[in-house]
């Protein structure tokens, strides 16, 4: 099922809704919607104010695209706060029947070794899960740059550490190119935990972002072997990164200009459009159902 991260198009949610609807979508990863963070809304306002419109536009969430973990190892203040964040974000799942939450494994400080954080990393994600838990929500983290699992192999020990359902991998092609990692190594070592795909490409030489399919991601020869030969069913979400939307700065550690140094499109609704027909192509070369 395609999905998608509908603030690319719009801050506006009308406007990501009405987009997303004429390109046949009924589902959306919700990030940001009217300006807002989703993590920056009480479960009152989102009930209020959010859920509604998309009950009557009668598209669904695939999953709520979260900033939980996507803060410093050594903030035991924000570490606190976005314990909070994840009770509030649980029960907006629980009132929409989102069954995902994407999160990361915390911001590793500049110039430090990543596997001295380890212990530290995998106490914390334990606090996660355990909270997820309690509402049956399914935590997947996306392999963010510069957090703890940002490679392959320490993706692999959180999922070796933490054996839970209730964490999965959301496996994201570009970010391990601005890694420098082998897609297919990574999906090789991190198949069995997968739980949801992000469609995002990039390219080795510059870390740019570029239309899914026609950077180093490998992304059709992994979907071709995830779908048609492993029988992978779960979302494949839309996160294009084709133009220098207005929430990016916010969402990406280094500089936005350095992965998209230039608009692939016109707008957001033309750059959203862009990737969901680049990757109905995909799915159809591959013989795929969608």
């Amino acid at each position: 099922m395609i999905s998608g991260f509908a603030d690319e198009i719009s801050p506006d949610l009308d406007k990501q809704l009405q987009v997303v609807k004429g390109l046949g979508m009924k589902y959306i990863s919700l990030r940001s919607a009217d300006k807002k963070g989703i993590a920056d809304y009480t479960p009152e306002e989102f009930e209020r104010e959010l859920l509604p419109r998309l009950n009557e536009a009668q598209v669904k969430i695939s999953s709520m695209g979260s900033p939980i973990g996507k803060i410093s190892v050594d903030s035991q203040e924000e570490f606190e706060k976005q314990k909070h964040q994840l009770e509030e974000i649980c029960k907006m799942c629980r009132a929409s029947g989102c069954g995902f939450i994407r999160m990361f494994s915390f911001y590793i400080p500049e110039g430090k070794n990543p596997d001295d954080y380890r212990e530290t990393v995998i106490s914390r994600l334990k606090e996660f899960v355990a909270i997820a838990e309690k509402y049956e929500v399914v935590l997947i983290h996306e392999n963010e740059k510069d957090i703890y699992g940002d490679i392959g192999r320490r993706c692999k020990i959180i999922f070796d550490e933490i054996r839970s359902p209730y964490l999965k991998a959301a496996f994201d092609f570009a970010n391990f190119v601005q890694c420098k990692e082998d897609t297919k190594v990574c999906w090789d070592m991190l198949r069995e935990h997968v739980a949801y795909i992000h469609i995002k490409d990039a390219v080795y030489t510059d870390n740019e972002n570029v239309l899914c399919g026609t950077g180093d991601g490998k992304i059709e020869e992994i979907l071709k072997e995830a779908i048609c030969e492993e029988g992978y069913e779960g979302f494949l979400t839309l996160e294009p990164h084709l133009v220098l939307f207005d929430s990016l700065a916010s969402l990406e550690t280094e500089a936005a200009e350095n992965i998209i140094k230039e608009n692939k499109a016109k707008d957001g609704a033309e750059g959203y459009g862009m990737q969901y027909r680049a990757l109905v192509d995909i799915l159809d070369r591959i013989g795929a159902r969608r």
